[in-house]
């Protein structure tokens, strides 16, 4: 008999006999509607990230704008995003991912822009699973400026409806804000494993 098998060989022998519990399971699981775009901006915001809410319209030009902000030319670019996000931007260099590209060519890229795969209003996070317009892991983990563009179909109350709606075999990146750490001392440093710079585009 294994370890393994002699604890739980054990805990089967304590347990034996006792009653049985009922669990409650009338927590919450869904968080409010109104006004949930204006809270998720809110929240993104009070990581330190920069965020615009805008028409879908407006989508193309607000892009151009930050990027142009941010005097990002070399742009990683997830396959499966559309187009027509990069229409306003001209003269962009964009770096495909296929074949992979490098640590040390995403590490050189001026950013990457991405979309997303759900938002969540209560804490702010925005969840990443790989999908079309997301691309791989490191594409998000390397660059010094990530790009995201979040529809406000996306956007969800609470924790619970949107891991109801994100597919559990594949592989999520959950994040609230820009990389940033603290010491003893409270010390905040940003950019440590993961961009330093969080820009959001909500689109209604």
């Amino acid at each position: 008999m294994s370890s393994r098998d002699q604890i739980l060989s054990r805990i089967r022998s304590a347990v034996a006999g006792a009653p049985e519990v009922e669990i409650s399971r009338s927590y919450q699981t869904s968080g409010q509607e109104a006004g949930r775009v204006e809270l998720f901006a809110e929240r993104v915001r009070d990581y330190r990230a920069i965020v615009h809410v805008v028409p879908g319209d407006e989508l193309a030009a607000t892009v151009a704008r930050a990027l142009s902000g941010r005097g990002a030319r070399r742009v990683v670019v997830p396959g499966g995003l559309p187009e027509g996000w990069l229409a306003a931007v001209p003269g962009l260099e964009r770096l495909r991912d296929d074949p992979p590209l490098s640590a040390a060519e995403l590490d050189a890229a001026d950013g990457v822009i991405t979309g997303c795969a759900a938002g969540i209003a209560e804490t702010g996070t925005i969840v990443l699973d790989a999908g079309p317009g997301q691309g791989r892991r490191a594409l998000t983990l390397v660059p010094d400026y990530h790009l995201c563009v979040v529809s406000a179909d996306q956007i969800v109350g609470g924790v619970p409806e949107a891991v109801a709606r994100l597919d559990p075999v594949r592989p999520q990146t959950w994040i609230s804000g820009p990389s940033a750490t603290s010491d003893i001392e409270l010390n905040r440093v940003e950019g440590v494993h993961g961009p330093r710079t969080l820009e959001v585009i909500i689109t209604r």
